[in-house]
């Protein structure tokens, strides 16, 4: 039973692990064209923050999906060699991902003060004319 149990994981995981790869790398694919799209859309404004924001997070989902399926490949990991790599792989990724997040929350904190600012600054100029 343990052998046959071995044999289906080891048919199975490959699949699994060449979705969970292909799944990751379209979800980056599709959010950098979308960063994009929004940065021409913005004609090329590196200050805007929302283009950082999209890549970000699709950057950091795609990471997710990779990182699952470097997870799976613990299960056919065969020597000690191999799942040494796989360790230090997974922990770049993990780093790599909280990275990403911690940037997309700061990006994410500019633009709401920044819209604070805008709006601040647009009460301001409303009260001077009601008062003129």
């Amino acid at each position: 039973m343990e052998h046959f149990l071995e044999t289906v994981l080891d048919s199975i995981a490959p699949v699994i692990i060449m979705a969970l790869e292909i799944i990751g790398i379209f979800i980056i694919l599709y959010g950098s064209l979308a960063a994009l799209y929004n940065f021409v859309k913005n004609k090329l404004d590196l200050r805007e923050n929302r283009t950082k924001i999209i890549l970000g997070e699709a950057l950091s989902l795609g990471l997710e999906f990779k990182l699952g399926s470097e997870i799976i490949k613990t299960v056919i990991v065969r020597s000690l060699d191999e799942l040494i790599i796989l360790g230090i792989i997974v922990g770049l990724r993990v780093v790599l991902t909280l990275l990403i997040h911690w940037e997309v929350e700061q990006a994410d904190l500019s633009d709401e003060f920044r819209i604070n600012k805008e709006k601040e600054e647009a009460k301001k100029l409303i009260a001077e004319k009601t008062e003129a």
